[in-house]
């Protein structure tokens, strides 16, 4: 069977959580014998051809803006309109063309990710249009792929009956045995000494409330925070007006075995996400065995369950940080459990599984996995 992963800037990952799902999902679907392409940006860089077996196509789109990335789908979703069994598309962005591999006979699959038109980042009209390629996705793909059961439900909520709607979240990798703490050095770090926040600053992200929760909990630790701090937006100004010596923003870690390390070593987790679904920096700090805290909406309490701290706002947030530090000797309990949920719900083997069940067709009709 022929598959073909649309969407992403390509593989190997490098810039975020839909190259790092495609990348494991590609790469896991080879292993069990599908024919597997995904499309990249193409760079003037030379790229390989094949990566872990997985095919790579290149596709350029002219630089126009934010309409590059919709003629970069476009053009992927040309190229992908036959010969292959299945297009995958990941986000809706460019949600109506999806239905030209459909008049050459092609399978379309979607997965809409998060709720895109609900990023404060957004104008009105740019808010208007994600609605509009929201509805645009449930009536161009032959199934839908939600990445949580609260994602179908609102999507459900929205638009009435979906086409054929399946939940498979996303997976991650599942720590087991210690990781050796000397990378930690780079940033003259030891272990349980700091709290980490890894993300990409957005106002849905809250990482002003966390910031600001910090700056007023009475904690001695550090507050790591891995992200773009340089880049010259409002929001990211107003987060450089939280001063507070204890928080230290490194910029961007794109290693993953260093970030990784970040993750493990780390006193507590924090996650302000709350427009996605089932958020693959979620999952990974799970995945560590984290002591997290996670911003308290229905795609968190999905994903995480009672296995961690939740906050609806800055002084919450700031009353869990102090009890944390307070209740030390508790806390090995919520970060098995966070780890526990991981390897029972999140591991890639078992979400490539799904996939290949559903490819195989064993889910078919059977609505939501």
């Amino acid at each position: 069977m022929r598959i073909a992963i649309l969407g992403t800037r390509g593989i190997p990952a490098r810039y975020g959580g839909f190259e790092t799902f495609a990348q494991k999902l590609a790469a896991g679907l080879f292993a069990r014998g599908f024919d597997v392409t995904v499309f990249c940006e193409s760079g003037k860089s030379s790229a390989p051809d094949v990566f872990q077996g997985v095919k790579l196509r290149y596709v350029s789109a002219p630089s126009l803006g934010p309409l590059q990335t919709i003629l970069y789908d476009l053009r992927c979703l040309w190229a992908a309109r036959r010969g292959y069994d299945v297009v995958y598309m990941l986000g809706y962005g460019a949600a109506p063309f999806c239905l030209i591999p459909r008049l050459w006979g092609t399978e379309v699959w979607i997965n809409p990710d998060g709720l895109e038109w609900a990023r404060a980042k957004w104008g009105f009209f740019a808010k208007c249009y994600f609605r509009l390629m929201e509805w645009a996705s449930i009536h161009a793909a032959n199934r839908i792929i939600a990445d949580a059961e609260a994602i179908a439900t609102s999507l459900v909520g929205r638009h009435g009956k979906l086409p054929a709607c399946t939940v498979i979240p996303y997976g991650c990798e599942v720590i087991e045995t210690p990781l050796p703490a000397e990378p930690l050095s780079e940033w003259s770090l030891v272990p349980e000494s700091y709290y980490l926040v890894v993300c990409r600053f957005e106002p849905e992200n809250h990482v002003r409330e966390i910031l600001q929760a910090f700056q007023r909990s009475r904690s001695k630790r550090q507050l790591i925070v891995v992200g773009n701090h340089l880049t010259e937006t409002r929001y990211v100004a107003q987060l450089r007006t939280v001063q507070d010596p204890r928080i230290r923003m490194i910029g961007t870690v794109y290693d993953q075995a260093k970030l990784t390390c970040l993750r493990y070593h780390s006193f507590a987790y924090m996650h302000g996400h709350s427009v996605g679904g089932t958020n693959p920096s979620l999952l990974e700090a799970m995945g560590c065995g984290n002591l997290i805290f996670t911003h308290d909406n229905a795609f968190n309490r999905e994903t995480l369950g009672p296995c961690g701290y939740y906050f609806a706002n800055t002084l919450e947030l700031t009353q869990a940080i102090d009890r944390a530090e307070q209740e030390d000797t508790g806390l090995a309990r919520f970060r098995e459990a966070s780890r526990s949920r991981a390897r029972a719900n999140y591991r890639w083997p078992d979400i490539i599984c799904r996939y290949v069940a559903l490819l195989e067709g064993r889910l078919a009709g059977a609505g939501k996995a």
